[in-house]
């Protein structure tokens, strides 16, 4: 793992919590920040490590991920560019309560919690929406909870096509990683998830070519319930 020096502050002035923030100001939150190029493969913190800030994926993607005694891992959060990780924990001054690995080649900016609490306090809208973005958090974990325990893994699978489709057609998509990793994700088996492409391939919904997917029949894929 290696620093890769570029202009940060030009990065941080995108990032939501950080918009309003003076030159100035992002000038002094940018000399607080480490930045890290991460290979692929590359375990950024594990399980139980302290938490001592908060990261954002400038390129590249990331997962969190449980992992049990015997190996076996769960995929928690697919973390990609513009995202960022850590900030409850941060709070709550806890360790991670998982563990996080890059899925490609990435780099990240990692921002100081000393820093950042000095920031929040001459800046009180920084709380706000900090808050904010915690909130969304929540609204996605409890939508997590609701797929997994009311819908089935089709509709699962459904969902991860067509959660960034909009208002218009969507016609063709590429899996942003692994089958495994995203079978992990909505909480199949690989082999389950296998099954349910095969599944919608055969009724004629999808095609499936390697990681490319190929929307057939948009209308009747939303209403498909397996």
């Amino acid at each position: 793992m290696t620093n890769n020096k570029i202009r940060i502050q030009d990065f941080l002035s995108r990032i939501p919590l950080f918009q309003g923030l003076s030159g100035d100001d992002l000038d002094e939150l940018a000399t607080t920040t480490t930045q890290i190029h991460a290979p692929r493969g590359t375990v950024l913190f594990k399980q139980g490590d302290p938490c001592l800030g908060f990261h954002t994926v400038m390129y590249g993607q990331v997962k969190l991920m449980l992992s049990t005694p015997v190996g076996d891992e769960k995929v928690v959060r697919l973390i990609q560019p513009g995202g960022s990780f850590g900030e409850a924990l941060m709070f709550m001054d806890k360790a991670y309560i998982v563990s996080a690995q890059t899925l490609e080649d990435t780099l990240l900016i990692h921002v100081g919690k000393d820093a950042l609490f000095t920031k929040m306090e001459r800046h009180p809208r920084l709380a706000r929406i900090m808050i904010a973005t915690l909130s969304q958090r929540l609204h996605a974990l409890m939508s997590d909870v609701e797929a997994y325990s009311l819908r089935s893994g089709s509709q699962r699978v459904i969902g991860y096509f067509l959660k960034n489709d909009g208002d218009g057609p969507v016609q063709h998509l590429r899996l942003s990683t692994s089958k495994a990793v995203i079978a992990s994700r909505l909480n199949l088996t690989p082999e389950h998830f296998s099954r349910i492409l095969r599944e919608l391939s055969d009724q004629n919904l999808i095609e499936v070519k390697g990681r490319d997917i190929t929307i057939l029949d948009l209308k009747r894929l939303r209403s498909y319930d397996g």
